[in-house]
């Protein structure tokens, strides 16, 4: 290994944990009944169009991270949804997150010029559709600087990076875990595992991807495979909500005191097999 290679793993590890140990907004993870999210980085067409397609089929919904100043072009991850798009998402009863406005790098960004960002994605956005508003955010490419992370705690309920982990016990608000689903779409059981650790130690599992697509970018995964995954995560019994909506039955009380968990019995999973 050359010296190169030795700083650049060091400055990738560093730059993975700088942020989450500070400034942190402990919430306690421990409802009643497990819960899966279902989020969309860059907001893809095809995330909507065929993604959202697939979790309306079985009367789901889920949360989608948009920068609009990339709104209708084409980006590595597919082509971006256009403003257009926007009404029909809120009607099915998606949730739209920020990604700040013009997709910034969450470490390389200068954390003046991320926060800036994220206002004029809110900006733009209460201009598309008056009294919208933002209430949950992904960090776009990376995870964020310490710093970044202390200033946007400020605009948000929650806000979301990665890890391929799941949240239990004490996580942190500013900087909740998720897992990606093409980083494991040519191994579906590896998802299917962690969908049962969630449900054994009642978590809240939120997956990300990309685009939705029958010829995905390397940022996303296929449609069948997409569909196993929702039937799975409804086969685990686990409460599926967007992230919002997730934070908030999180904080209810009724969830973790008076909802019991009751996990699919023999003839409801044959149902969700038959679906």
């Amino acid at each position: 290994m050359t010296y190169r290679s030795s700083w650049s793993r060091l400055r990738g590890y560093y730059q993975r944990k700088a942020a989450s140990f500070v400034f942190k907004r402990p919430l306690v993870v421990s409802p009643a009944r497990p819960i899966i999210s279902f989020s969309f980085d860059d907001f893809p067409r095809s995330a909507l169009l065929v993604g959202g397609a697939i979790l309306k089929s079985f009367g789901l919904a889920g949360t989608y991270y948009a920068s609009l100043g990339l709104a209708g072009k084409d980006t590595p991850s597919g082509q971006i949804f256009f403003n257009d798009d926007l009404p029909a998402l809120f009607e099915q009863g998606h949730e739209l997150g920020c990604h700040t406005f013009g997709h910034c790098h969450s470490w390389e960004t200068p954390t003046g010029i991320f926060e800036e960002s994220i206002r004029e994605n809110r900006a733009s956005l209460d201009k598309l559709i008056p009294g919208a508003e933002f209430k949950t955010f992904s960090y776009p490419i990376a995870m964020p600087r310490p710093m970044t992370k202390a200033r946007i705690a400020n605009y948000f309920q929650c806000c979301r990076a990665g890890g391929q982990r799941l949240n239990v016990g004490t996580t942190d608000l500013n900087q909740l875990s998720a897992y990606f689903l093409e980083q494991s779409r040519h191994n579906i059981q590896a998802v299917r595992d962690v969908i049962n650790v969630n449900r054994n130690v009642r978590g809240w599992l939120i997956f990300a991807t990309h685009d939705i697509s029958p010829n995905p970018t390397p940022f996303g995964c296929e449609p069948g495979f997409f569909e196993e995954i929702v039937r799975d995560a409804l086969k685990s019994g686990a409460l599926i909500l967007p992230v919002g909506l997730a934070l908030e039955a999180l904080s209810a009380s009724n969830l973790s005191s008076e909802v019991n968990f009751n996990p699919p019995d023999s003839a409801q999973r044959a149902e969700l097999e038959r679906s």
